[in-house]
């Protein structure tokens, strides 16, 4: 599965109107580690998704891929379809742990992302790779600036046990994308941090 096509993203105004929509509604998130607002993680992975060759839609799911999430559950989800379409909504919704407040138990979350993205299409996966690939490039960072204050024995255990699990599923559905080959590349440099944290 060749994730790495030539597809113009023209950004019309529908992109517009996503990237405000989605600034309202994370507004008040910041990043757990650094206090960042969480709207740069929102960006990153749509630059992300952008330069893998992406279409709209794909970017929009980029930016939108925590809404359901992190802001509204299924109501959100039903914005999201009557505002952007249904290959948005289903793109967004694919890249859902949990429409449930509270969330259920973290194993149980990543799980059901993980059978997600299993089942999924190559849009799915190009989103999905470019929100991992920021996140482990982010860990990277609060590892190296933070260490244990960041993230104790058991926080990287399970954060590296997902990363390579989400490596997996891509590989065995014989994915081919410099989103795969640089999540590889920042995991194994976790792998590498976190071993010198624990020696």
């Amino acid at each position: 599965m060749n994730l790495n096509y030539t597809d113009e993203a023209k950004l019309t105004t529908r992109f517009e109107e996503a990237l405000v929509y989605a600034a309202q509604l994370h507004a008040q998130q910041i990043r757990k580690i650094t206090g960042v607002p969480y709207i740069s993680h929102l960006l990153s992975v749509a630059a992300l998704v952008i330069e893998d060759g992406g279409s709209e839609d794909e970017a929009i799911a980029a930016l939108l891929h925590d809404a359901i999430e992190d802001r509204g559950g299924a109501k959100t989800g039903e914005v999201i379809r009557q505002k952007f379409g249904d290959k948005v909504a289903d793109i967004v919704e694919s890249c859902t742990e949990s429409d449930i407040v509270p969330k259920p138990p973290w194993q149980e979350c990543k799980q059901k992302y993980l059978e997600n993205i299993r089942n999924s299409s190559p849009e799915v996966l190009r989103v999905a790779l470019a929100d991992k690939l920021h996140n482990a490039r982010s860990n990277l960072f609060e590892w190296y600036t933070y260490g244990e204050k960041a993230w104790n024995k058991e926080q990287r255990e399970r954060t590296l046990w997902f990363y390579r699990s989400v490596i997996e599923v891509a590989q065995l559905l014989g994915v081919s994308s410099f989103l795969l080959e640089e999540l590889e590349r920042v995991v194994k440099q976790l792998e590498a941090f976190s071993e010198n944290i624990s020696g």
